[in-house]
């Protein structure tokens, strides 16, 4: 894989970012991540996973400058890839608990929220759904794990807002379960994954479905509308000046 790196040590997987400065999100990082996971899903020596990035984000989320050159049908085919691996990530059998090295931003979020845990950084680092600031829309999905965490009124909070928060009020807000100097990052959140992963699987995996099965299904109701309705915003002319004042450092 190009974007994405796989350790494997003592039954837990370490799942890592490498794209660029941002680990912006594009078509071939949301496959590679895709495979990865669905390979672990299949191994049996596997009970826990951790998902993190490098540098100083986690993940910027979409790698809009990426995408504004391509065609409507081929964004759509991403948002739709995208979904999936959230919902993968979701209802994954395994215990899965997200490091959040830095900056953990839109897409990026969205991929974090989907995870059991989240352990982030106290140091420079903002986390948060900030996607009405640029005039887009939100998934459904996305909503819903927002919902699942925080709560419907904080959920508004948050969506509405479209506020980047520091790792001291994302902790209080719901959107992290810890916080720890940047030093103590990988050891506190595989020390939280250890203790996931100690359980019997088949009682957490059975566990984790049926407090999660509810989501998943108002996901599946409601997706397929919402990505549309996003594509839409997205190549709106509004939108799309909005979007083109945005560029990454590679």
């Amino acid at each position: 894989m190009t974007f994405v790196n796989l350790e494997l040590r003592d039954g837990l997987a370490t799942v890592r970012l490498q794209r660029g400065k941002v680990n912006a999100l594009n078509e071939q990082v949301v496959e590679e991540l895709s495979r990865c996971f669905r390979a672990l899903e299949g191994d049996p020596e596997v009970r826990g996973i951790l998902l993190t990035g490098s540098g100083k984000f986690f993940s910027f989320g979409f790698d809009i400058p990426e995408f504004l050159g391509v065609t409507r049908e081929d964004f759509t085919r991403y948002l739709y890839g995208f979904a999936g691996l959230y919902r993968e990530l979701f209802a994954h059998p395994r215990p899965i608990v997200a490091a959040l090295n830095g900056h953990t931003v839109a897409g990026g979020f969205m991929l974090a929220s989907a995870c059991d845990v989240r352990v982030m950084v106290k140091e420079n680092a903002r986390i948060g759904l900030n996607e009405i600031g640029f005039g887009s829309s939100l998934f459904a999905g996305s909503l819903e794990l927002l919902r699942f965490w925080v709560g419907d009124r904080r959920a508004q909070q948050i969506a509405y807002g479209g506020a980047l928060y520091t790792a001291d009020e994302a902790l209080a807000l719901g959107l992290v379960d810890a916080i720890t100097e940047g030093t103590a990052l990988l050891d506190e959140a595989r020390s939280r994954l250890s203790e996931l992963a100690a359980r019997s699987q088949v009682a957490f995996g059975s566990i984790k479905r049926q407090l999660r099965q509810h989501v998943l299904d108002e996901m599946q109701r409601r997706e397929d509308e919402s990505i549309r309705e996003f594509a839409e915003i997205w190549y709106s002319k509004e939108t799309r000046a909005q979007l083109e004042k945005i560029t990454i450092r590679p």
